[in-house]
């Protein structure tokens, strides 16, 4: 007699545990379409640059405005607790690690100013750039509306676990679907890592979710909490409820994968998964533009009695330009990520990205590792 099963798991995949099969024809780099479409505004390069001090102020939000990508700023971050944030991060930046958590703490325990919400967003704007700020749900209805009577062009909704509906106290919660209608612009939801939480925020009519609980490279949310799905999964379903979605009204909701892509081939497999675009932080945070002066840390590290990350030393690599187009000598993927994704999308006969969701995936472990013994002991930030 078989032994009773309290419950079932299913296999799950990472970005080192799954490989894309090339296609049948190949096409010219030069050739392929990789624009990102969000509501009615269009982004030549499909990344945004994550909602985190340590990677966005206003000088690089600008600068990766001016590249094609989409910077989120932290609108409840340094930039807008202190009228001279670069002091409080060279702080942060030079404390020891055994002092690096109790720090943040301290320094965004400080109330958030109105003013300096619509300061810094002013001063992307007058750049001429798309400006996206980013919000968690308890902060949307104080926040929001500053941040749109400033001029905000995207507004993202952000915490560690988002879902459609939320049990506390408060008679009246977060309603999506009433901060859709009061904003009147496009609005990005997340993290989400399941089909039936992506779908149901998918129902309040957004036109962006975020993929991804944990991964990231400074987040301890997978080892504090235990929650969290690998990339390929989650994004994959994303993507079926992005499909079932889409069949019921006729709205196309872009999937982002937010988290644990730290080399092209994480990003190439991000969109074959289903994903429109992708986040990133790490990789950037190592740019000489990136305010963060090598470190990184993220949006639940300075949480004031449960924090989900650290601080990590990434170090200052290279001009922002060069980990997004190159060119690069470096082998390990991890520059040149628009050049690696339009490699790609050429090999698997993909011509735009739309056509990538189609690319043949394998669950292939051993791939990276397979006849690479004198690799071995490479290492890759």
């Amino acid at each position: 007699m078989p032994d009773p099963k309290f419950k079932e798991m299913r296999q799950t995949y990472g970005f080192d545990e799954v490989a894309l099969v090339p296609g049948d024809i190949t096409i010219n780099p030069d050739q392929i379409d990789i624009t990102f479409t969000l509501g009615d505004i269009k982004f030549p390069t499909p990344i945004l640059a994550s909602a985190m001090d340590s990677v966005v102020d206003p000088s690089f939000a600008i600068q990766f405005g001016k590249l094609g990508g989409l910077a989120v700023l932290n609108l409840e971050g340094l930039q807008t607790r202190y009228d001279s944030p670069e002091e409080i991060i060279e702080e942060i930046a030079k404390a020891p690690a055994s002092d690096a958590t109790s720090l943040m703490q301290k320094f965004y325990s400080q109330p958030i100013k109105e003013n300096l919400i619509a300061g810094r967003i002013d001063k992307i704007k007058e750049a001429g750039v798309t400006c996206a700020g980013s919000v968690t749900p308890a902060n949307t209805k104080q926040l929001a509306p500053i941040a749109r009577e400033a001029g905000v062009d995207i507004l993202v909704i952000q915490s560690t676990v988002t879902t459609a509906k939320h049990i506390s106290k408060s008679y009246t919660g977060l309603v999506l679907s009433e901060i859709r209608e009061m904003m009147s612009l496009p609005i990005i939801i997340g993290n989400c890592c399941s089909y039936s939480a992506a779908l149901d925020l998918m129902r309040t009519g957004i036109d962006g979710i975020l993929v991804g609980v944990g991964p990231g490279a400074a987040c301890t949310t997978r080892e504090v909490l235990g929650v969290g799905v690998p990339q390929i999964t989650a994004t994959m379903d994303g993507a079926a409820a992005r499909q079932t979605y889409f069949e019921e009204s006729g709205k196309y909701v872009a999937v982002i994968t937010d988290g644990g892509i730290r080399t092209g081939g994480d990003l190439c497999k991000s969109f074959a998964a289903g994903a429109d675009a992708v986040m990133i932080g790490s990789p950037l945070a190592q740019a000489i533009e990136a305010p963060g002066k090598g470190y990184h840390w993220g949006m639940s590290h300075p949480h004031p009695t449960l924090p989900r990350g650290t601080r990590v030393k990434v170090g200052t690599q290279t001009p922002l330009r060069q980990i997004l187009f190159g060119p690069t000598s470096v082998t390990n993927g991890t520059q040149n990520l628009i050049g690696a994704l339009r490699t790609s999308m050429g090999v698997c006969s993909a011509r735009n990205i739309r056509e990538m969701h189609n690319t043949k995936m394998i669950i292939a472990p051993d791939i990276k590792i397979e006849g690479k013994h004198f690799q071995a002991n490479q290492v890759i930030p």
